[in-house]
């Protein structure tokens, strides 16, 4: 640890160094609708940091939420239900939505005023439910067309039969 400064970011996603100012680390996540997601960092200082999450895309930038570990938790409503935060600095986002994919920034502010940010890319790919659904519907239309084929080649060979009888018997000498 570096007297005075966030020193380390761990795991996933490592702080840059205290000296470079301009670095910044993206880590890029890719994960499916519905999935849950971990954003993995561990934030060790002297003091108490701020923890801040930002989230970011074409449309909308928004603060996820801020926190002091040990001392108070703000998450806002829209993340209310779903963001865990954690005191290392790394948040867990459950039941994830299309419109969850974009830009995820934290931002460690030191009690000095120094601050270091990081983020994260997430990409979430959409389960193609309508896929499965167009193939049962087609194996159930298929199955349905073999079921009614079936039973015309039956009530055919039914009416063949009768008929074939009906010819013999008129066929026969005598009648």
């Amino acid at each position: 640890a570096i007297p005075g400064r966030c020193v380390e970011w761990t795991e996933q996603a490592p702080i840059p160094s205290p000296c470079s100012k301009n670095q910044f680390n993206i880590w890029s996540l890719t994960r499916s609708v519905q999935d849950d997601v971990f954003f993995s960092v561990d934030v060790t200082c002297n003091g108490i940091p701020t923890i801040q999450w930002t989230f970011m895309s074409g449309v909308v930038s928004r603060t996820i939420g801020t926190w002091q570990p040990g001392v108070y938790t703000n998450i806002t409503v829209d993340y209310s239900s779903r963001v865990q935060p954690y005191n290392n600095g790394s948040i867990g986002l459950s039941d994830l939505r299309l419109q969850d994919a974009g830009f995820y920034v934290v931002t460690v502010t030191e009690t000095a005023g120094s601050s270091k940010d990081t983020g994260f890319v997430l990409k979430v790919n959409e389960v193609l439910y309508e896929d499965l659904q167009y193939l049962s519907v087609s194996a159930l239309a298929l199955a349905f067309l073999a079921v009614i084929l079936m039973l015309a080649v039956w009530l055919l060979d039914k009416a063949y039969r009768k008929i074939a009888a009906w010819r013999r018997r008129t066929q026969m000498p005598g009648k």
